[in-house]
């Protein structure tokens, strides 16, 4: 099998190194926190002490980082994927970039890698559960012939969807992240205006359980219910993801008025400590309700 390296060990990370490992492939990871790497390790990976080596023993790189900055950290700081890619440094050609940084970001990465390295976006739609499961939605950006040939390597995380040339992965995952705000600020609104009406909470929920929001009710209504909210996706990433959103859609000149509305509820909901819950837990937020731990 094909020997990868995986940089990024994070909740959406580590399990889809894990998977990448059942499927056989030889592994060399590297994560700012060495400790986290000890389960694959245990399993068969390699870690190695910066990114630059990682991508000197990989054929291609995998990233799943939190946010801009640190990509560019990775890539480009001392000892970044950019000093141990391409011909001149003896590493890896190409480099699949699996983070949600949005198209812009994309495009000032494939201008500055060394030359030769083949940049693929492919941002995944799931949270850990699918991670862990191998059922994520994987959006690939990318010429078809480069995508042919890591869609069957990419198979083992999820269902990889061509979406187009480079870059367009990255705009598909902001397109989806723009509707997911909008389902979950509109849910907090509506249990909010269903308080003020002292409406029982379970009927509420059954009766939108059968609406079209009912996919986001059934997946989150066990948490609204318990008022605890544990992270498989954590809000403080979500409001990033809305940031994104709202400023791509505004350097291309358009206005998303109700993208904004969303980000809103999640900077309040963020700046007032609920980034390390669960995005649902912008709902808590929105009726005054107390998030347990």
């Amino acid at each position: 099998m094909t020997t990868l390296a995986f940089i990024g060990l994070g909740q959406m990370g580590l399990p889809m190194a894990g998977r990448l490992l059942d499927a056989g492939h030889d592994l060399v990871v590297w994560n700012r926190t060495p400790d986290k790497a000890e389960a694959l390790v245990a399993r068969g990976a390699r870690l190695v002490d910066t990114p630059a080596e990682a991508a000197r023993q990989g054929e291609a790189v995998f990233t799943m980082l939190s946010n801009p900055e640190a990509l560019e950290e990775v890539v480009f700081g001392p000892d970044g994927l950019a000093g141990g890619m391409g011909e001149d440094n003896n590493g890896a050609h190409t480099l699949i970039e699996m983070s949600t940084v949005g198209p812009d970001v994309m495009r000032e990465l494939s201008e500055r890698v060394p030359e030769g390295v083949d940049v693929i976006d492919a941002p995944v739609l799931g949270s850990v559960p699918q991670a862990t499961d191998g059922s994520l939605k994987i959006f690939v950006g990318a010429e078809p012939d480069l995508a042919e040939v890591w869609m069957p390597v990419l198979e083992a995380l999820g269902r990889p969807i061509h979406m187009g040339p480079p870059g367009s992965g990255a705009a598909m995952k902001l397109v989806t992240n723009s509707i997911l705000g909008a389902l979950m600020s509109g849910l907090a609104e509506a249990l909010t205006l269903a308080d003020a009406f002292a409406l029982d909470q379970s009927t509420v929920l059954d009766i939108l359980a059968e609406s079209p929001i009912g996919v986001t009710v059934k997946s989150k209504r066990e948490l609204i219910e318990s008022g605890r909210f544990p992270a498989n996706f954590k809000l403080s990433l979500a409001t990033k993801d809305l940031r994104l959103v709202t400023g791509t859609a505004q350097n291309a000149g358009l206005q998303l008025p109700l993208a904004m509305a969303a980000r809103a509820w999640f900077e309040l909901s963020d700046a007032d400590g609920l980034g390390g819950f669960d995005y649902s837990a912008v709902i808590a937020r929105a009726r005054n309700r107390p998030v347990k731990g």
